[in-house]
């Protein structure tokens, strides 16, 4: 069954950011993935402990982004590295989580693989906002990930309903959002219209 994760870059949040993750848990993505790059791992436990509060009601996953600890500390087994940080993990310490991870290239995505992702995440598929620098990797990236590894994979950037079907088509276990799920003015309706799409894939 495709999937969806939320991920969160609460600087991107014009309202209060807990209460937008509650409205966002309402519409039941799968998981939330706390990105939040700019925190330390205290703060980042703190938050992560708020977050979480507010998934647990509607079975939303947590997803702790880098920091292993905090993972543990809240009794969850999935956390969500870079290629850079996956490289550096030390052999055996990350065997009882299931590890995700970020990749920009099909060369990563082997790698990825090769030391023990559970998934990825590839992009940035579309343009998007959070990437107006750099051009889009196109569907014909994520289809050749897809074919070269045998793990998950999810499509990130750009994504919205109407582009649900031809991520799918390429292969993808499902996809994130970013900027649409912390800009949205009706965060629990933009998610169940992207939920909805992924559920008629489903049953076809």
């Amino acid at each position: 069954m495709a999937e969806l994760i939320c991920v969160t870059q609460r600087s991107l949040c014009s309202d209060d950011f807990l209460e937008r993750i509650r409205r966002l848990a309402q519409a039941k993505p799968q998981a939330m993935l706390l990105r939040e790059k700019d925190l330390g791992e205290a703060d980042y436990e703190v938050l992560a402990r708020e977050v979480q509060e507010r998934c647990a009601p509607w079975g939303v996953r947590l997803v702790v982004r880098r920091y292993v600890g905090v993972a543990r500390r809240l009794g969850l087994r999935q956390v969500h590295l870079s290629m850079a940080e996956l490289r550096q993990a030390e052999p055996g310490t990350l065997t009882e989580l299931q590890v995700g991870v970020s990749i920009h290239s099909v060369e990563e995505a082997m790698e990825a693989q090769s030391l023990g992702a559970a998934y990825l995440v590839a992009g940035h598929i579309y343009a998007t906002d959070c990437k107006k620098e750099l051009a889009p990797r196109g569907l014909e990236f994520l289809r050749e990930v897809c074919r070269t590894v045998h793990v998950p994979v999810f499509a990130i950037g750009g994504v919205t309903a109407e582009r649900v079907a031809e991520l799918l088509e390429c292969g993808a276990a499902g996809c994130c959002v970013m900027s649409g799920a912390m800009q949205c003015s009706s965060p629990q309706e933009y998610l169940v219209n992207i939920i909805t799409k992924l559920d008629n894939v489903n049953r076809k």
